[in-house]
């Protein structure tokens, strides 16, 4: 018979220290959710049928309760990261502040205060949407998700 051999214990390695670019990325990280970049305009595009409950809960947070509704809010990466959540419902992207000045001026309305409301309504847009509709990506032909600098143009018509 062999002689019961005692069991070794293994001691885990210790972890290597955090370099210095670790820590930077870490530090960016954590400063980075209150930087604020100008203004980020989000256009509901389709309706509520089948939605998921988080994604219309997200939509009803950024006040699109119907077709055609904008909203501009602040371009703070938790609010993109809420249009990116909705991405299959709506368009978004940046506006100059020369179109936020024409949309307010045009479509804006106060409340019963006599504050201005923080969504639009707006009509459909002149000419239609892209030709491949909006069930498509803005990327390959059609209106959904990241438009950029080309939001003004679409709200422009839209007026």
């Amino acid at each position: 018979m062999e002689k019961d051999k005692p069991t070794q214990i293994r001691k885990p390695k210790a972890a290597p220290a955090a370099t210095h670019s670790e820590t930077t990325k870490n530090q960016i990280k954590t400063t980075a959710p209150n930087q604020v970049n100008g203004r980020l305009a989000i256009l509901l595009v389709r309706g509520f049928l089948h939605v998921n409950s988080d994604i219309r809960f997200t939509l009803y947070s950024l006040r699109l309760k119907q077709k055609n509704a904008c909203t501009v809010v602040e371009d703070a990466p938790r609010l993109r990261a809420a249009a990116v959540k909705c991405k299959d419902y709506v368009t978004y992207g940046e506006i100059s502040d020369d179109t936020y000045n024409e949309l307010v001026d045009k479509r804006g309305k106060k409340d019963v205060d006599g504050a201005l409301k923080k969504y639009f309504l707006l009509h459909p847009p002149r000419g239609g949407f892209e030709r491949k509709g909006i069930k498509v990506p803005f990327t390959n032909g059609g209106v959904l998700g990241h438009r950029g600098d080309k939001m003004n143009e679409l709200i422009r018509k839209m007026l």
